[in-house]
């Protein structure tokens, strides 16, 4: 049986020199339940990546981003799914955002990042984008 495969995009939202960090919700699953993320989500059947991510943010935050240029890409594989995840580099007009998907949400400098509990894919995006800073 092959395993379930997600594209997913995922924003990195910049105000200043800060970066907008996400903490999900309680799960059953604890290898993500409460871990911090960039907000996004999966990719459906005839969407950009781009087009996605302005839906997804639209969904679970009523938030208008601009998504820019990709930042980064990895491949991982979870417990019971594997993922491909796709940063954008995404701007705001305003910060006038609702949590409607998340518990909590801090705004961090790139050296801060490392403080949080990361979704695993989420934390190697990190690495990936301070490799290429």
């Amino acid at each position: 049986m092959s395993r379930k495969h997600l594209n997913v995009v995922c924003a990195v939202v910049r105000n200043g020199n800060k970066i907008l960090c996400t903490q999900r919700c309680r799960s059953s699953k604890d290898y993500v339940s409460e871990h911090w993320e960039f907000p996004g989500g999966q990719i459906e059947e005839g969407e950009s990546p781009e087009e996605a991510l302005i839906r997804e943010i639209k969904e679970e935050m009523d938030w208008n981003i601009y998504v820019g240029r990709p930042l980064a890409k990895v491949d991982h594989s979870y417990p019971d799914f594997d993922i491909t995840l796709t940063a954008f580099d995404c701007m705001a007009r305003d910060y006038d955002y609702k949590l409607l998907e998340h518990i909590d949400a801090k705004w961090l400098t790139v050296g801060e990042l490392s403080k949080l509990q990361w979704t695993e894919a989420d934390r190697e995006l990190i690495e990936s984008m301070e490799k290429t800073k």
